[in-house]
């Protein structure tokens, strides 16, 4: 007579390891909502002469983490910003028209010497 041995019961687990695989979606969507930041130097040596060093620090995010951390350069970036392009047309105007009244300044204490 055989008898069987019932088996424990096991269920799925919910946390990712490595061997369960993710879409491109998911990898991207935890990197965006957590952000990631990569660091690095590359120096180029001839013996003992540094020749070049250079300091690489990358951040990927989505907006809304850059800004909870207080990054928000895009926003006055002149490039970026149509609001930016704008304050440089401005700016450029402005210094046009202050070049203009110190000439007319400098012609007005001409004339009176």
């Amino acid at each position: 007579m055989t008898t069987s041995v019932p088996r424990p019961q096991t269920s799925r687990s919910t946390i990712p390891t490595a061997t369960q695989s993710s879409s491109l979606v998911d990898v991207l969507e935890r990197v965006l909502d957590k952000g990631i930041v990569i660091a690095g130097d590359i120096s180029i040596s001839v013996g003992s002469t540094e020749l070049l060093s250079i300091r690489i620090r990358l951040l990927i995010s989505s907006v809304d983490k850059a800004r909870e951390i207080g990054i928000s350069w895009w926003e006055t970036d002149p490039y970026l910003s149509s609001r930016a392009q704008e304050l440089m047309q401005t700016n450029q105007q402005l210094l046009e028209r202050i070049e203009g009244l110190e000439s007319e300044l400098r012609a007005l204490r001409s004339a009176e010497s």
